[in-house]
């Protein structure tokens, strides 16, 4: 629960500095940016907001399929190796703790490039309704 709590705060630019803690809190800042990770600045939907929050797992070689995210999404890989391809051949590589925001309306194909299954959490930022991922036809 501690970690969930952490990882929010961070996720949403919360300034750690800003936060009233004792000596027995440890804030570690994971991620805190206006772009996603292609360069692109983030903005959020318009309508009545809805966060969803996610974990994905990927099995050892397993992929997502090529797909994209019409909401903005962050994301912090728990656990294993993974490699995120765009289709003008970009790649960005995590490793468990790396922490993005992830492209969006850009596909793209996560692949599980380690030896144990990739487990990523996932935050999206959308609206109620929205769809969060759309596969590629």
């Amino acid at each position: 629960m501690r970690f969930t709590g952490i990882v929010l705060a961070a996720l949403f630019s919360f300034n750690a500095q800003a936060l009233d803690h004792s000596d027995s809190v440890t804030v570690t800042s994971l991620l805190k940016t206006t772009t996603s990770w292609d360069g692109e600045p983030i903005s959020y939907p318009s309508g009545r907001a809805e966060v969803t929050g996610l974990i994905v797992e990927i099995a050892p070689g397993g992929e997502t399929g090529w797909h994209l995210h019409p909401v903005s999404s962050f994301a912090i890989l728990l656990d294993g190796a993974l490699d995120v391809s765009l289709e003008d051949g970009r790649i960005k590589h995590l490793e468990k703790g790396d922490s993005l925001a992830e492209v969006v309306s850009i596909r793209h194909n996560g692949r599980s490039v380690g030896i144990v299954p990739a487990r990523i959490v996932v935050f999206y930022t959308g609206a109620v309704g929205q769809a969060l991922t759309i596969k590629k036809p």
